[in-house]
């Protein structure tokens, strides 16, 4: 539980790479999170080169991140696997936010950057990696080891935004 109260978006990377184990526990802890009808709609690019990083960082204004990370993930959805199509978002964020608890529990930082309203972004993703059709880019994640920022607790309990039973 403490990388749930832990986890903060982290934006700025060490110079390190992100050893293979790792990349691969990311990949698995996104892949065990629920989806609807069991559809599992999620496929991923993984880019670790600093030459594709600053390529991918081109996407968006706000994907700065992505350059000075030890990976990024474009997490994209297959259509064809959609038995339900209304909720593929809320199938892709479960998985995302496995990755960032993982990222956590491995001493890494992670930041979630969605681009699925942001028309420009989709389509640089989709012509610059040659996308099929079927295939519908969600989101990056930027991760590495965290420079200045820590994942730290910050207490964001509110009893304000609970009602029980009644508004």
């Amino acid at each position: 539980m403490k990388e749930i109260f832990n986890r903060r978006s982290i934006r700025e990377f060490k110079n390190m790479p992100v050893e293979k184990d790792k990349i691969d526990k990311l990949l698995r802890a996104a892949m065990q999170a629920p989806s609807a009808l069991n559809q599992q709609p999620w496929e991923f690019i993984v880019f670790e080169s600093k030459t594709a990083l600053q390529k991918l960082s081109k996407a968006m204004p706000d994907a700065k991140p992505v350059y000075n990370s030890g990976l990024t993930m474009i997490l994209v959805a297959n259509s064809e696997k959609f038995r339900y199509e209304p909720d593929w978002e809320l199938d892709m964020s479960a998985a995302a936010q496995n990755i960032l608890l993982e990222a956590v529990h491995l001493g890494l930082g992670a930041v979630w950057m969605s681009i699925t309203s942001v028309d420009s972004a989709i389509n640089y993703v989709r012509e610059m990696y040659k996308l099929p059709s079927n295939i519908k880019p969600f989101a990056l994640i930027a991760i590495g080891y965290p420079d200045k920022h820590k994942n730290q607790f910050i207490d964001r309990y509110n009893s304000e935004k609970i009602h029980y039973e009644k508004w």
